[in-house]
């Protein structure tokens, strides 16, 4: 994900991507743990896109970035 790309996104895609690598990351490093992980660099990959949403985030003065991560994903858990 290029930086450009998340600098153009609206606040709530950002949050809503930002759930949604960080879940992927988990199912990365389940993978490796399990030891089906083919390509190991996408754990590296997840995790850079994450900080590159982090920062355009902070860039725009969010505040309580974990408890609206929390909210959202109690909220998807819900539904």
């Amino acid at each position: 994900m290029k930086m450009e790309v998340v600098r153009h996104m609206k606040t709530d895609e950002l949050h809503n991507e930002l759930a949604h690598l960080r879940r992927h990351l988990f199912d990365l490093r389940a993978q490796a743990v399990t030891e089906k992980l083919e390509d190991s660099t996408q754990l590296l990959k997840a995790r850079r896109d994450i900080a590159r949403l982090l920062t355009v985030l902070h860039e725009r003065h969010e505040s309580n970035i974990e408890q609206r991560q929390r909210h959202l994903t109690t909220q998807a858990a819900r539904r």
